[in-house]
């Protein structure tokens, strides 16, 4: 296995893993700030106020792109194993 083939694998997975966090990370982090500007107007600070919106946006981001996701790591993995025998030599 040349050090080239390791190189552009590595770069593929962390371009995969990126791709595929990002939507949930951007939703929490949208619903995240929503909440703390409410809680800075209303001088509300209750814990849980700031968690369960987050919780259920992800867990709704999750329903939204999870067939996405899933097609997007099934392709990933395909071309893996498509190409596995370029990787054993």
């Amino acid at each position: 296995m040349d050090e080239a083939i390791v190189i552009e694998l590595g770069q593929q997975a962390m371009f995969t893993i990126l791709l595929l966090s990002a939507p949930i990370l951007g939703i929490g982090l949208m619903v995240g700030l929503a909440v703390s500007i409410f809680q800075a107007t209303t001088q509300i600070q209750e814990a849980t106020l700031a968690f369960i919106p987050k919780i259920v946006a992800i867990l709704v981001a999750i329903v939204l792109f999870g067939p996405w996701m899933l097609s997007v790591i099934i392709d990933f993995t395909t071309d893996l194993f498509i190409n596995i025998n370029n990787f054993v030599q």
